[in-house]
């Protein structure tokens, strides 16, 4: 079979909260979505619940939604794709934001590489980004840490090293936290950091309950703040 008959997968990114029209999905991401009838999400309930939010046209009833999510394998990854081998596309859905990115569709699109076929990522929101765009700090050398370890003893020896590390790099380090335990890491940071060190916490990015703070440990400490239960992304600089 030639590479022009195999199938294209779509890395469509989902809204971080609210209804499609509020998140602001570009009209070619959101014509991507409508053309396809084949999804690969981390979560049927939340894929279905993204495509009714942009009207998808077809019946969500009539759509072939697959689960790939942490559990998943390579073995399944080449499974799920063997359609877009025979011709057929696929959306690639994570929960929010944007597929690959923290999220386990990393595996399937390495996958489809393998494989040869077609990988087309499109426009939509990326809390990440977002966040270091808000936050003033160095956009030009940062890291991604994902989650950091829960153990109180090694949150802040792994927060201690990540404020070493920036200082001694200039760099922006940026990572996320499950949101009931938000004000938990937000202790832990403030009672660990250097003063000066500057932290900023962005939360329900994109919605109308969005709030941005940037500012230093101090500054922090001086103010009882509560996070609750919003999905965050903690930045934290060091000079």
């Amino acid at each position: 079979m030639s590479a022009g008959a195999k199938g294209t997968l779509h890395l469509i990114p989902v809204t971080l909260g609210g209804d499609g029209t509020r998140a602001g999905l570009p009209p070619a991401t959101l014509e991507a979505v409508s053309a396809l009838d084949y999804f690969i999400a981390e979560n049927e309930k939340s894929a279905r619940r993204f495509l009714k939010s942009v009207a998808h046209p077809t019946p969500l009833q009539q759509l072939q939604i697959e689960r790939f999510d942490k559990n998943s394998d390579a073995a399944r990854a080449v499974q799920l794709l063997q359609p877009l081998g025979a011709g057929r596309s696929a959306g690639l859905l994570s929960e929010a934001g944007c597929p690959a990115v923290a999220d386990p569709g990393a595996l399937l699109v390495a996958a489809a590489h393998r494989a040869g076929l077609r990988v087309v990522p499109h426009v939509g929101p990326s809390s990440l980004l977002l966040a270091l765009m808000a936050s003033g700090f160095n956009g030009q050398r940062f890291a991604f840490r994902g989650y950091l370890p829960v153990p109180s003893d090694q949150c802040r020896s792994e927060i201690a090293r990540l404020e070493r590390e920036s200082r001694a790099h200039d760099m922006t380090q940026i990572f996320i936290e499950t949101p009931y335990r938000n004000d938990a890491l937000l202790r832990v940071l403030l009672e660990t950091c250097d003063g000066k060190t500057r932290l900023c916490v962005a939360s329900d990015l994109t919605l109308a309950s969005e709030t941005v703070r940037s500012t230093t440990i101090t500054a922090w400490s001086r103010e009882k703040t509560e996070i609750g239960r919003r999905p965050s992304v903690f930045l934290l600089y060091a000079r």
